[in-house]
């Protein structure tokens, strides 16, 4: 095959000049649609490449947009069309974060899950309920993922900063409850699956950046709480807990075999899925991205950090009853419609489970909420968060994580969870 205009293309990924990106160019693009499409006849005509995404909307990856114009034979006539994709990129500039992201493996874990895991819960699930986008390529050197452009289609981010109103909260649970349940079902017909995602977010086998990435994030909460009126001993016990909190995640996220296990998505927070709207601007389908961190234990991880993280303050506190509710009955139902032999919990049960690894959802409000609440002309990335030898993370300072998590140390220290 003879690829036009072959010379690779600048990139601006991000604010920092990057290098130019030699494998984007045309004949790398007309590979993918040719293969994706089941069209030999197409002909990529040009390309145009943009950031797909914001400073503080994406911490491991470079996200790019690329616009394809390109020509295929239909009916014996020649026709020019567009198409939108998403290339996922393994962070280029040297710094933390690439090797954060290179020493924990976590892009060979979205490349399986995009490859394999997801393509199979899909098919079980039917294209009414899809719970990811269609891979369409995966590689390494450099290591990136191709993933169809789902805007095109009318998805979009809601807002992190109010955070998920009623109606969002119950499609995002309804979205995970499915999830949950393909997974249960795929691992069922195929044991194998649950042996490939045993490391998540928090492992023995994490690099010390990630690690670090915690303590030092708890360890910037203890000395900010410390400049809160009245909340001194709060302070004093969060800074005993921060070398502590990396082992008290690990603990709380461990593989019980006597546990009702799923496939968690493992980083299941209001950035890492998308939204479809109708006409009146009311959320009609839910669908997830971002797949580094999946890992096969407990659904009370992803539960948990979801309701720690992801819903208004107003949901969370006078609506987690509903949303727990909406999870389990669509988790039962499409359990039973998938025809599995696992019994899924109880509402009992599930109680349960969430108060068992309850310190999961507080060690999300302690380092992933302050993301969450950074305003979007202060977010940093994570090179920007840690390199400089200290931690610095201006939502720590936001009005609203205060005010929110003046209320959340009061309940987790009365039930221990600030105690060693």
């Amino acid at each position: 095959m003879i690829c036009r205009g072959n010379s690779p293309i600048p990139i601006p990924i991000s604010e920092m000049a990057l290098e130019t990106q030699t494998w984007l160019n045309l004949c790398f693009v007309e590979k993918i649609l040719r293969k994706s499409e089941g069209d030999n006849s197409i002909q990529v005509i040009d390309i145009f490449s943009k950031p797909a995404t914001a400073k503080g909307d994406n911490y491991t990856s470079d996200m790019i947009r690329i616009t394809v114009e390109f020509s295929r034979d239909q009916g014996g006539h020649k026709i020019t069309e567009k198409k939108s994709i998403i290339a996922k990129v393994s962070p280029l500039n040297e710094g933390v974060r690439q090797d954060l992201v290179e020493q924990s493996g976590i892009f060979d874990v979205e490349i399986s899950m995009m490859s394999h895991t997801l393509n199979k819960m899909n098919e079980l699930l039917g294209p009414k309920h899809l719970v990811s986008a269609k891979g369409l390529h995966a590689q390494k050197n450099p290591t990136l993922l191709i993933i169809e452009d789902l805007a095109p289609l009318g998805f979009r981010m809601a807002d992190r900063l109010s955070g998920l109103d009623l109606t969002h909260s119950i499609m995002a649970l309804h979205g995970l409850a499915r999830f949950h349940a393909a997974s249960v079902a795929l691992c069922e017909k195929e044991p194998k699956q649950k042996e490939m995602y045993a490391k998540g977010m928090f492992s023995e086998g994490q690099p010390q950046d990630l690690q670090n990435f915690f303590v030092m994030g708890v360890k910037a909460l203890g000395d900010e709480v410390a400049t809160w009126p009245g909340m001194e001993k709060y302070a004093e016990k969060i800074l005993k807990l921060s070398d502590h909190i990396y082992k008290i995640g690990t603990d709380a996220n461990k593989f019980s075999e006597h546990d009702f296990n799923v496939i968690n998505h493992g980083d299941f927070w209001v950035n890492n899925m998308l939204f479809k709207y109708d006409s009146d601007g009311k959320p009609i389908q839910h669908i997830c991205v971002d797949f580094q961190l999946c890992l096969y234990t407990s659904p009370a991880i992803d539960l948990l950090y979801f309701l720690s993280t992801s819903p208004s303050p107003d949901v969370i506190e006078n609506k987690k009853s509903v949303l727990l509710n909406e999870y389990l009955s669509t988790l039962s139902a499409t359990m039973k419609q998938l025809g599995c032999k696992t019994q899924p919990p109880t509402m009992e049960k599930l109680n349960a489970m969430l108060k068992e690894r309850a310190s999961y959802g507080m060690i999300a409000s302690f380092t992933v909420l302050p993301i969450v609440l950074c305003c979007k002309t202060e977010a940093k990335d994570l090179d920007e968060i840690m390199s400089s030898g200290t931690f610095v993370n201006p939502g720590l300072k936001s009005e609203n994580y205060k005010k929110l998590m003046s209320k959340r140390l009061l309940q987790y220290d009365e039930i221990g969870l600030l105690d060693l």
